[in-house]
């Protein structure tokens, strides 16, 4: 079994920036894509960002020119530096990974999730 350990998140002002990591505790063939997902409550979960192990990233439309992932294949982990934050950022973050992470129903692994809030 894979587990995916997340870290970054907090408290920030509009404006500001966070960055978030994702270290999955080995590597496996089950894993091609990483990104991450957020979810306010009473919403579904929604993708923010993906990146597959060839280099194809995918960004929400919302987050397009803010944030920016990246991957170290060597060390199994994807990073999500946010900027220019806003309010409506405010979510719980969850690190996602597997195969394909189009969808949540694909993810096959899941982190536990990191609260970010924006204040304005």
């Amino acid at each position: 079994q894979v587990q995916l350990e997340e870290s970054g998140g907090g408290l920030v002002q509009a404006g500001g920036s966070l960055r978030l990591s994702c270290a999955a505790s080995r590597s496996a063939l089950t894993i091609n894509a990483m990104g991450w997902y957020r979810q306010v409550p009473g919403k579904q979960r929604e993708l923010v960002a993906a990146n597959t192990r060839g280099g194809s990233t995918n960004y929400a439309d919302s987050v397009k020119g803010r944030f920016t992932i990246s991957r170290d294949n060597a060390k199994n982990t994807v990073y999500l530096q946010m900027n220019s934050l806003k309010p409506e950022d405010t979510a719980i973050y969850y690190c996602a990974a597997g195969i394909t992470i189009a969808q949540p129903a694909s993810v096959r692994y899941w982190g536990q999730g990191t609260q970010v809030t924006v204040s304005s």
